[in-house]
């Protein structure tokens, strides 16, 4: 596989050592990426929602939809791994868009300077290079911006100078016994090899690197991967099982669900981050009633405003400078698989809040969940997923 990335060095003083890469030239889709040898049909669009779509994620151009009646993939009846066996004649390749926004952090980076550079560059996550041994060596989050506001933190009296000064080469050495390898996919391999990973390895999101000369070419996510299935899910054919509720398939989690009040500092909230290892907090009333959701990806406005040395405010103050907000998306047991799915995809969440009639909190539904039971459960493949970890 080739392709080419034109490397565009940021001149801003608040990211110097970041690198954005953009991947603008057309790709040349190699044999051994194609089924059978051949290259990829290039069908016409079925639907105009498919379209839509495709044309919203940049996943392709119209005339490289895939015309699924030639497709050579055999169904059974009722096939209950009829999404596994889609996305396994499928691969990463196919869901790296034509054009895309890739930052990539040097270790040397001050921390403070990556985050910085996260919320400028409008990502939520960066591959971190180690320029001494030349290679990749994890990835940056906003979970360790969290884990280093938890650990640090003291008081609004007292300045975060390990935030302030520290470069990431030295948070990673301070939590090495706790950081994660580096967890990476082939382009050649399939959607359910990414599956597979993504879930296994308890992590959001996998890089796809070049094989031949090690560049990170796309960050692929849960996300991505439910949302292009969602392109051909009515055309495929149909499990009995999309039909059943979510009591009925037990997808989801609903124990010890962990939830914040408004009045919840957020020191507090970052606590049950860390150590529950969740990625969000249902906001709820005193009667237990959903009324908000904060989220890790909240924590991020923190370094946008620069106003993380204060962490004794409340969820309710933080949340004031939430932009672009339109609500908590939820769904309840009694709703189908089929219903929840179209929900999730296309509010473009991470999660659903499962609430009961009244509206209290029982539980969460994530991506992760859902692409667990559609694509592992039919393999018999072990899933270490909840719906919150990250």
């Amino acid at each position: 596989m080739s392709q080419r990335a034109t490397l565009v060095r940021k001149a801003s003083e608040e990211c110097p050592s970041s690198r954005e890469l953009d991947y603008n030239e057309p790709r040349r889709r190699t044999q051994s990426m194609s089924l059978g040898g051949e290259r990829p049909h290039r069908g016409n669009v079925n639907s105009p929602r498919a379209f839509t779509m495709l044309r919203h994620d940049g996943l392709c151009k119209s005339e490289e939809y895939l015309d699924l009646r030639r497709e050579k993939i055999e169904f059974g009846v009722d096939d209950d791994a009829v999404y596994a066996k889609f996305l396994s004649h499928r691969s990463c390749y196919d869901l790296i868009p034509t054009s895309s926004k890739l930052v990539v952090f040097d270790t040397q980076l001050l921390v403070k300077k990556a985050f910085y550079a996260l919320v400028y560059n409008g990502v939520r996550a960066a591959p971190l290079w180690d320029s001494q041994k030349h290679e990749f060596v994890g990835m940056l989050t906003i979970s360790d911006f969290i884990s280093i506001l938890h650990k640090y933190y003291k008081s609004p009296l007292v300045k975060m100078d390990e935030l302030e000064e520290h470069k990431i080469d030295t948070w990673r050495e301070e939590l090495k016994a706790q950081l994660k390898s580096f967890v990476w996919i082939a382009p050649d391999d399939s959607l359910v090899d990414a599956v597979k990973t993504l879930v296994q390895n308890r992590v959001h999101r996998l890089p796809i690197l070049d094989p031949i000369n090690g560049n990170v070419l796309y960050i692929l996510t849960h996300k991505r991967i439910l949302r292009f299935l969602y392109l051909y899910i009515y055309e495929l054919p149909r499990p009995s099982y999309m039909n059943k509720t979510l009591e009925e398939l037990k997808i989801g989690t609903y124990d010890n669900i962990e939830t914040a009040t408004p009045g919840t500092t957020l020191i507090v909230a970052l606590n049950q981050f860390v150590t529950r290892r969740i990625s969000a907090l249902p906001i709820v009333d005193p009667q237990g009633k959903l009324i908000n959701i904060y989220a890790k990806f909240d924590v991020i406005n923190l370094a946008a405003e620069k106003t993380y040395n204060n962490l004794d405010i409340t969820i309710e103050q933080a949340l004031k400078h939430r932009q672009n907000f339109e609500g908590v998306t939820k769904c309840s047991t009694t709703e189908t698989l089929s219903a929840v799915m179209d929900r999730i995809v296309q509010a473009e969440v991470h999660r659903l809040v499962i609430v009961d009639p009244e509206g209290r909190v029982k539980g969460v539904v994530s991506l992760s969940d859902i692409l667990a039971f559609l694509v592992l459960r039919p393999l018999n493949q072990p899933s270490l997923s909840t719906s919150s970890a990250d």
